[in-house]
């Protein structure tokens, strides 16, 4: 299992998507800056429920 499949912004702890008047808004807290969903940064920690699914991935191999 790569764990790549999952690595990108929406899963992120530090993501936050914020709906506006002009559409949705998608920033990285840690970062401080917008970002798209897909995007994929090196300080990427996994929301807890996307670790338990890379996790129970890695002990089906």
């Amino acid at each position: 299992m790569n764990i790549e499949a999952f690595h990108a912004c929406a899963t992120c702890i530090h993501f936050q998507a914020d709906k506006t008047t002009k559409g949705m808004r998608y920033f990285c807290k840690r970062l401080g800056f917008e970002t798209k969903p897909n995007y994929q940064f090196n300080c990427w920690t996994p929301k807890k429920h996307v670790q338990e699914l890379i996790n129970k991935r890695m002990e089906e191999k």
